[in-house]
């Protein structure tokens, strides 16, 4: 027998005439993720119902579908017919594995979308609290904050859970076009794009790596970090741009308050050429206003004029601590603060530029000519790819 699980949706169920792209994604994304196990997905008004071949491991699933966006919440559901001694006798059988312990309070939560089922809400909620009682006679029902709840749904057959898992939310990745992240190994690019994932957007990463002067092990960490972020983007390819000669060009030949500048601009045209050559419409960093001398206002309205690409910046108004909680639950944070220098840290002048005058910096950068260094990083760039559960994939 198949596994069930109700799935929630969230943000989607506000759509309109487009509501049914959006669905017919979020089953896809599920699908994919779950793969090779098999898979059947069916809606009923604000709900999917997937049913999921019993031989897949739990925490495969449960993977799944938290890293899923457009999905608030699920859980593993039962469902019988539509008899109350039926109803009832189900809830009997799967309470004693649930979550539900002899001491505490609970309450039961009945959606009656079946108007034609001959007990309403609250008198099947009454019969449910009668067989709770029986099985935990210590438990006492508190409606406002309960320590256990059992749901109740009657829809074309009656439905049971207990042990509601709380999702991303959001809208399927997928549904709002391509992006490109500059990835780095900090705390903040991995999550910028776990954030545009959730806003539907199917995001790529890029990473500069100017070896010898990063590491082997700073690629590693990179990438890590794509790895567990590809869950939420559903998959992720990363683009490994070897830049070192760029970089030592710009540290030679630039002026040294300007070398992070430069750098930047040097990363937004290499972006944006291999962001157009894999649809991507937009680049995607993790930048916040004023976190470094590089995210003024000024340097990034300058950084902004060298692409032709809308840049975006979901962090841009966040606080340090804020990001890092988000961080920490995405699973990115303990390997962003690993030890291992990126290409940024490495060539940062000790004095930047803070307010570029964007016509000075635009001038100096074309006297760089970084053209032939772009084309052959660009040329050199090196893929690797990541499926929708994070596993890296052979080239």
């Amino acid at each position: 027998m198949d596994k069930l699980y109700l799935i929630k949706e969230g943000e989607i169920s506000l759509k309109g005439g487009n509501r049914k792209l959006f669905e017919k994604r979020l089953r896809q994304n599920i699908k994919d993720k779950i793969r090779p196990y098999k898979s059947e997905i069916d809606r009923q008004k604000g709900r999917l119902y997937a049913y999921i071949e019993e031989s897949a491991p739990e925490d495969i699933i449960d993977k799944a579908l938290r890293t899923t966006s457009g999905i608030v919440g699920y859980a593993k559901a039962y469902r019988t017919e539509k008899d109350i001694e039926a109803i009832i006798r189900t809830a009997k059988e799967i309470l004693p594995a649930s979550s539900f312990r002899n001491e505490g309070t609970f309450r039961i939560t009945v959606k009656r979308e079946d108007k034609q089922f001959p007990l309403n809400s609250h008198q099947i909620a009454v019969e449910l609290a009668k067989a709770v009682a029986e099985i935990f006679p210590a438990l006492e029902v508190n409606l406002d904050d309960p320590d256990y709840t059992l749901f109740c749904e009657i829809r074309n057959e009656a439905y049971l859970y207990t042990d509601q898992i709380r999702c991303e939310g959001g809208l399927p990745a997928g549904t709002a076009g391509r992006g490109m992240l500059l990835l780095s190994g900090g705390i903040d690019s991995p999550v910028a794009g776990y954030m545009m994932a959730k806003r539907g957007m199917k995001c790529d990463a890029i990473y500069f790596h100017a070896y010898p002067y990063t590491s082997d092990e700073a690629l590693e960490k990179v990438k890590t970090l794509a790895s567990l972020i590809a869950p939420y983007t559903q998959g992720m390819r990363l683009f490994v741009v070897p830049f070192t000669d760029g970089q030592v060009h710009i540290r030679d030949n630039g002026y040294e308050e300007e070398a992070t500048l430069m750098f930047r601009a040097s990363m937004m045209q290499t972006a944006e050429r291999i962001a157009k050559a894999n649809d991507a419409v937009a680049i995607v960093t993790g930048e916040a206003l004023s976190q470094v001398a590089s995210q003024t206002l000024d340097a990034m309205s300058f950084t902004d004029s060298m692409t032709e690409l809308l840049v975006i910046r979901p962090l841009v108004g966040m606080d340090k601590e804020d990001i890092i909680r988000i961080a920490r639950r995405i699973g990115t944070y303990e390997t962003s603060i690993l030890p291992y220098e990126d290409c940024c840290v490495v060539f940062s002048p000790k004095h930047p530029v803070t307010r570029p005058v964007k016509e000075v910096s635009k001038r100096h950068f074309e006297e760089l000519k970084m053209e032939g260094f772009i084309e052959d990083a660009v040329k050199n760039t090196k893929v690797y790819t990541f499926d929708s559960m994070g596993r890296e994939l052979d080239a």
